[in-house]
């Protein structure tokens, strides 16, 4: 081969080298097309990172204002099992709000006063639907948690309701509302609620307003109340109980007849500082005591109410009370398997010496 000549390998070389020039710029090209989507995808990414990380942020700032750090006092003895944890991180306490997952729409309106939080529970079967929707009804504009103890197994029949899907629904077979409370209304999970109302199914409540009970109970220091019961109401087990037409609210009842007689020297129950089971309300120094008063293997509660008073947070005939302005009409709807009781009202005295050998029966041999 002449000098001067480019030999056939060099011109390989120089096909080789403009055909990667070529494939590389055509790489760069597509490379080009790729980044504003690239680009649209990772700014998509940062948007919803954003707004995620900014609603958990919102929430814990709530969370802050139910449990400040100075609620779980560091001078508590720490159990051994959390000693790993770094200090300050321990969250001993929960709630019963339903947290929002994307939004913030099931978060509580921002009008709503985030402080005052209250909650009503109650153990319900099915037959009692349409009353305990009147119940609820009347709750939920005052700012209420709902909870329901379903003690039939039967909760899908109430999801037509509009509001089931903003309550609580907790099913167990064949359980009274002591056993629910028990097991799911520690005080650690309800401690952000100011009151909580343990009420039976079997209530009308066409004379109630949840908001006017609690300014009058705490205007005047009830720490364990209940509305008093309408004098038509198919079961009155005891006196004090009934509605006074000419008072806000009493403490104690006066019985001038029979073996039980109550007079203002009287300081046990049912005389004074007593509420009775069917619609018991506790402040939230009152539930704390009352849930660790619960005996775990407790059933029906007949005897609980008088021994309420012992949770009365300072003297029961006076922190403890009936507020008549505001009543409820009991039904007296038998429910899990209760006898029926033979006489439509039955007298304070009668029964008042029935459940108190019961509960003490229940004490007696729980400490043994």
């Amino acid at each position: 081969m002449e000098h001067g000549l480019p030999s056939m390998k060099s011109i390989k070389s120089l096909k080789s080298l403009v055909k990667k020039r070529t494939n590389t710029q055509e790489v760069s090209k597509s490379g080009w097309k790729m980044k504003p989507f690239l680009a649209l995808m990772c700014t998509a990414l940062l948007i919803f990172w954003y707004k995620t990380t900014n609603i958990q942020f919102e929430q814990t700032e709530i969370e802050e204002t139910d449990y400040p750090f100075d609620m779980a006092k560091e001078s508590e003895a720490v159990n051994d099992k959390l000693k790993g944890l770094p200090r300050g991180i321990i969250e001993p306490r929960s709630d019963l709000e339903l947290k929002p997952l994307w939004s913030r729409s099931s978060l509580r309106s921002k009008g709503v006063e985030m402080t005052n939080r209250n909650l009503l529970a109650i153990s319900v079967g099915i037959k009692q639907k349409g009353n305990v929707n009147a119940i609820v009804k009347k709750f939920l504009p005052a700012n209420f948690t709902i909870v329901l103890f379903h003690y039939d197994g039967n909760m899908d029949k109430w999801r037509d309701l509009e509001w089931s899907s903003k309550a609580i629904h907790i099913v167990a077979q064949n359980q009274t509302k002591w056993w629910f409370a028990k097991r799911f209304l520690h005080p650690d999970v309800v401690s952000i609620y100011d009151y909580i109302f343990l009420w039976d199914e079997d209530l009308g409540v066409e004379n109630f307003n949840p908001e006017r009970y609690l300014k009058i109970v705490k205007s005047v220091g009830l720490e364990i109340s209940q509305p008093a019961l309408d004098h038509n109401s198919t079961e009155i087990h005891h006196k004090i109980t009934l509605r006074s037409r000419t008072k806000k609210f009493h403490r104690r009842v006066y019985i001038k007849r029979g073996t039980k007689r109550c007079s203002n020297s009287s300081a046990d129950p049912p005389c004074t500082g007593f509420v009775e089971g069917m619609a018991p309300v506790f402040s939230k120094a009152a539930w704390f005591c009352t849930w660790n008063l619960i005996q775990n293997d407790l059933v029906h509660g007949w005897g609980m109410d008088m021994k309420l008073g012992y949770c009365a947070q300072g003297d029961r005939t006076k922190n403890v009370g009936i507020v008549d302005s505001e009543y409820i009409f009991h039904q007296g709807i038998q429910t899990l398997g209760e006898s029926v009781h033979p006489e439509k009202k039955t007298t304070s005295r009668n029964v008042g010496t029935k459940v108190s050998l019961i509960v003490r029966f229940h004490f007696f041999r729980s400490k043994t």
